[in-house]
C-alpha cells in the first residue's frame, strides 16, 4: 500500500506556495468515467515551479503520487488512492497568443479552451481536438488524436519537471510523439504547459469544421454516458472497436458497466458502475476478442490504484 509519510507536512508545503489543498476527496468527481474512491490529498498546482518543488517533496518523503488533470483517461480503485494527486485545473489553465500563429496552454486548460482560443484567433490545426475531454497536459502525455489530427501535428516544445527538480523545455522531436506515446510515460516527469504553432484561417471555415466534427462525435459516440474515451489502444492492423463488433460483445455487461451498444470501441458507466466491474467487464473483453480473432487489446486509460503502480 502507499502511505503519506507526513502529510502534515507535504500540505504545509503546499500552503505555503499558495495551493490549496483538499483530503479525503472522491476522485470520481475528477473523472470523466465518474468512478473512484477517495484520495487522501489533492493540491491544487498553481504554477510550474509549484508543481517541481511539489513533485520533489513527494519523491524525497516516498509520498506516491500521480498528476490529476481533467480525469477524462483515468480509471481510478473505488478503494480511492493512499498518496496525493497533484491536479492541474483551473489554477494552471492559462493560455496566451505568443507571435501571430503560436499558442502557448498551461497543462490544466482544456483543450475545449484551447481550440476556442484557436478559433478567436482565427488559428486553423486545432480542429480535430474539438470535443475531446482533456486537458493539455493530457493530450501531450498521450498524444491525443482523432479526425485525422494528432498533438504531434501542432506541437512546438513542451515544459515540464524532470527527474532532478528542474523545470525544463523538450522540443518536439525530443517528446517521441506516437500512437498514443510520449517520453513521458512510464517516468516521474511531470508536464506544465506546451507551445502550439497553428496557421492563420478562416474563422467561418475554422467554425464549420468545429461542428461538423463535434456533430459527428456525438452521433458515433455514447457522450451521454460516463467513460474514459476509447477503452482499448487500436491494435496494429485493426481496429478495437470492430473486433468488439465483430465479437458480437456490444450491450455485455457486468453490473453497470457495458460495451456501448452505440461505439463497441466504448466501455461505458450506465449509472453506478465500480471500478470493479468495469475491470471484470474489460478483462472478458480482452479475453474473448484474443480467442476469437487472435488480437491482444491493451487497455488506453491510465490505472490509478494504491494495490499497484500507477
Amino acid at each position: 500500500m502507499i502511505v503519506i509519510p507526513d502529510i502534515e507536512k507535504i500540505i504545509s508545503v503546499a500552503e505555503e506556495l499558495g495551493c490549496k489543498c483538499l483530503c479525503n476527496e472522491p476522485l470520481k468527481k475528477y473523472t470523466t468515467f465518474r468512478i473512484g474512491g477517495e484520495c487522501k490529498l489533492i493540491i491544487n498546482v498553481n504554477s510550474a515551479e509549484s508543481a517541481a518543488k511539489l513533485k520533489a517533496l513527494c519523491e524525497e518523503t516516498g509520498t506516491g503520487y500521480f498528476v490529476l488533470g481533467n480525469g477524462s483517461n483515468l480509471l481510478v480503485d473505488d478503494d480511492g488512492f493512499d498518496g496525493v494527486a497533484l491536479y492541474m485545473g483551473k489554477e494552471m489553465s492559462d493560455i496566451k497568443l505568443v507571435g501571430e500563429d503560436c499558442i502557448y496552454a498551461e497543462a490544466g486548460a482544456t483543450l475545449a479552451s484551447l481550440c476556442s482560443f484557436a478559433l478567436d484567433n482565427s488559428l486553423t490545426g486545432l480542429e480535430f481536438a474539438w470535443g475531446i475531454p482533456g486537458s493539455i497536459g493530457g493530450a501531450v502525455y498521450m498524444n491525443a488524436g482523432a479526425y485525422g489530427g494528432e498533438i504531434k501535428d501542432v506541437i512546438v516544445s513542451c515544459d515540464y519537471a524532470d527527474h532532478d527538480f528542474a523545470l525544463k523545455t523538450a522540443t518536439k522531436d525530443e517528446l517521441d510523439l506516437s500512437y498514443r506515446h510520449s517520453i513521458f510515460m512510464g517516468n516521474e516527469r511531470v508536464i506544465t504547459g506546451a507551445l502550439f504553432q497553428l496557421k492563420k484561417g478562416d474563422k467561418t471555415k475554422i467554425k464549420a469544421d468545429m461542428d461538423d466534427i463535434l456533430h459527428r462525435r456525438k452521433e458515433k459516440q455514447p457522450l451521454e454516458y460516463g467513460s474514459a474515451g476509447s477503452t482499448f489502444k487500436r491494435p496494429e492492423g485493426s481496429y478495437a472497436s470492430l473486433l468488439i463488433d465483430t465479437c458480437g460483445l456490444k450491450g455485455m455487461s457486468v453490473g453497470d458497466a457495458q460495451v456501448s451498444e452505440k461505439h463497441a470501441g466504448f466501455v461505458i458507466n450506465k449509472g453506478n458502475a465500480s471500478y470493479k466491474d468495469v475491470m471484470e467487464l474489460i478483462t472478458k473483453i480482452t479475453e474473448i476478442v484474443k480467442e476469437k480473432t487472435g488480437y491482444t487489446l491493451e487497455c488506453e486509460p491510465e490505472i490509478i490504484s494504491s494495490k499497484g503502480e500507477v
